[in-house]
């Protein structure tokens, strides 16, 4: 998130020191020093953004099962406001409320995940240190990289992508892309991110930047599809691929989140309506190009995070190229359709520019598949007990499962007798192939079944088991 022009979704400028009608602040004297008052405006922007992004995190709290407390999302909060409340002191003479900071802990705290929090915890405190991290990071970076007065980088998207690439999923991850079946809690959930989007978006005119990121990106994930591009999710029962993977990232509530009030900071983008919507493609297209070579879920959520991070580096040249806000040409329609075939149409001219245009996309579209290469499914086959040298496992002692709320109406074939036994079949197997592990004390069995933090707790076992000579095996039961 980022400022909404003073406006913010995330952390952004600070607010002149008058109230919005002109009407002169109050003050306070201390020890002969005047301090000014400048309260929340009702009619300030940044209320209804964070309205939106309250409402999201108590929908996560009582309904949608987020792996968040609400120590966690206050204590992101404070740090942020405490730290834009004392600069702007210090700096200003002034107590100012923290509009921005706030949005821009909120965002932090609706993306940043600690693993192993539990859901329903509400009170937990949990991993609480890196959400007082990454926000003091993401407030750091507001003040201190800037240009030409204004702060470079949307404060929170810098501060997560910088933490996810430091510290790694076994620390941290974002919040996931699919959030839970689509019962009226998600239907709800839709309603608070596009309604809440759609009517900040209009106020600051920020829509057509939105809209441009949205098509872009799902042009971009229609090429992946067609490439063959495959991500494994630790939500999903199998890899993420075709018509399905391109659902789940361009109806995802992050990605809408993501375009809705992180990339439409007015703080972080060009002034001009064309400069926006070239700056909202060009991160719809790099975002692309990085998530491509991507084979996991992690990696993809911070390849679109660091699209905006890199395409904010050069923002200041969009503003160069581009017409300047408000003026005749600042049409983003008339200005492509002046590029492309000038201001007098001629069919010359026409098939030159439609044979370029074509030709452009076609090598982008090239680089999309050349670099979705690394994360194409696996054509090998899945290993056997006989492959792996083990004892199978007797399959008939294994209970029909059930289908939780959280995954019902996922994968509709899971629900299915058949696709039922499969998956249970599965687990059994994978769970024989671990044990098995343990007992001989062979990792190299792992690596066909287990990726992430299982693998890393599998691991520990089998390395205990080596060391002691006495192997830990656990048992299951299945009710």
């Amino acid at each position: 998130m980022g400022d909404k022009e003073s406006v913010a979704t995330q952390a952004s400028m600070t607010p002149p020191v008058t109230s919005a009608d002109g009407v002169p602040p109050r003050t306070w004297n201390v020890r002969g020093r005047s301090i000014s008052i400048v309260p929340p405006n009702i009619h300030d922007p940044r209320l209804r953004v964070s309205a939106v992004i309250l409402s999201v995190h108590t929908l996560g709290q009582l309904r949608l099962d987020f792996h968040l407390s609400v120590p966690q999302i206050a204590l992101t909060l404070l740090t942020c406001a405490l730290i834009d409340v004392l600069v702007t002191l210090v700096r200003e003479s002034a107590l100012i409320w923290p509009g921005s900071a706030l949005l821009t802990g909120g965002g932090i705290s609706l993306v940043l995940r600690v693993p192993s929090t539990v859901p329903g915890e509400h009170w937990s405190l949990h991993g609480w240190y890196w959400f007082v991290g990454v926000g003091a990071f993401g407030m750091a970076t507001k003040y201190l990289i800037r240009y030409r007065g204004v702060h470079v980088f949307n404060p929170s998207n810098v501060a997560l992508v910088v933490a996810f690439l430091v510290f790694g999923s076994e620390r941290i991850e974002p919040l996931d892309f699919w959030w839970g079946p689509l019962g009226w809690s998600m239907t709800a959930t839709y309603l608070v991110i596009v309604v809440g989007g759609l009517w900040i978006g209009r106020r600051l005119d920020l829509t057509a930047m939105a809209a441009a990121f949205w098509v872009t990106l799902a042009a971009g994930m229609g090429v992946l599809v067609i490439a063959g591009h495959s991500i494994t999710a630790r939500w999903s029962f199998v890899p993420l691929t075709g018509a399905h993977f391109w659902w789940i990232i361009m109806t995802s509530p992050e990605v809408l989140i993501f375009l809705f009030f992180m990339i439409t900071d007015p703080r972080t983008v060009p002034a001009g309506r064309v400069a926006r919507v070239a700056f909202a493609t060009t991160v719809g297209v790099l975002c692309t190009l990085l998530i491509a070579p991507q084979g996991t879920e992690f990696s993809s959520k911070v390849a679109l995070l660091s699209g905006l991070v890199i395409v904010c580096a050069f923002r200041p040249r969009f503003d160069r190229y581009f017409p300047a806000k408000g003026s005749a040409e600042d049409q983003p329609l008339q200005y492509v359709q002046r590029r492309l075939i000038g201001r007098q149409a001629n069919t010359r001219r026409v098939l030159l520019s439609g044979t370029a245009l074509v030709a452009a996309l076609a090598v982008l579209s090239g680089a999309i598949v050349v670099a979705s290469l690394p994360a194409r499914p696996s054509t090998a086959t899945a290993p056997t007990a006989a492959d792996l040298e083990i004892e199978p496992v007797d399959l008939d002692q294994l209970p029909m499962p059930t289908i939780g709320r959280r995954v019902e109406g996922f994968q509709r074939n899971l629900e299915t007798p058949d696709g039922a036994r499969a998956l249970v079949e599965t687990l059994g197997f994978m769970l024989s192939v671990e044990g098995n592990a343990i007992f001989h004390g062979d990792a190299d069995l792992l690596a066909s079944i287990d990726h992430g933090d299982r693998l890393t707790e599998i691991e520990s076992l089998v390395a205990d088991a080596v060391a002691t000579g006495q192997p830990r095996v656990p048992f299951y039961a299945f009710d």
